[in-house]
């Protein structure tokens, strides 16, 4: 299988940020946040070919990322540390969690192809929680990452 087939097959949809997506659950139960009334959670599948990467972004909630196919995606964050942290999501690791508040962004791994992930996001996606990194401030934030923000920044 790919890139093309699961773009098909799972009727995927570009996403803001890079790469397709498309949302599978958002449960019908919703809780109340000091910034808005947010559903418990939600999931989408998220598809990023080589070439392409999801562009630094941040949102308000824990994201878990669950890799289902292709091949191996580096999930890179800035903590609220300011460290830098690269993580591989593929076979041996199915799971990470990017804790809520963190910048992060992802590209499938030199000489890969394409990865097919899912994110799950408690409480609940919202594009309200979605903040997109402006390249000029990220630097001006974390200038010891220059690189890789220039690399994961639109």
């Amino acid at each position: 299988m790919d890139a093309q087939h699961y773009i098909k097959t799972l009727s995927l949809l570009p996403h803001p940020e890079g790469g397709f997506y498309k949302e599978t659950y958002r449960s019908l139960e919703k809780i109340s946040l000091k910034h808005g009334e947010r559903n418990y959670s939600t999931a989408i599948y998220f598809l990023l070919e080589k070439n392409n990467f999801s562009a630094f972004h941040k949102i308000k909630s824990d994201e878990l990322w669950h890799f289902y196919s292709g091949d191996t995606l580096e999930v890179i964050e800035i903590t609220s540390e300011g460290k830098l942290k690269i993580t591989d999501l593929g076979p041996g690791n199915f799971q990470y969690c990017v804790p809520a508040g963190n910048w992060f962004g992802s590209r499938v791994k030199a000489g890969g192809n394409f990865s097919l992930v899912g994110c799950t996001v408690a409480p609940g996606f919202d594009f309200a929680d979605f903040e997109m990194a402006e390249r000029e401030n990220l630097l001006k934030e974390f200038p010891e990452h220059a690189d890789v923000i220039k690399e994961l920044t639109r």
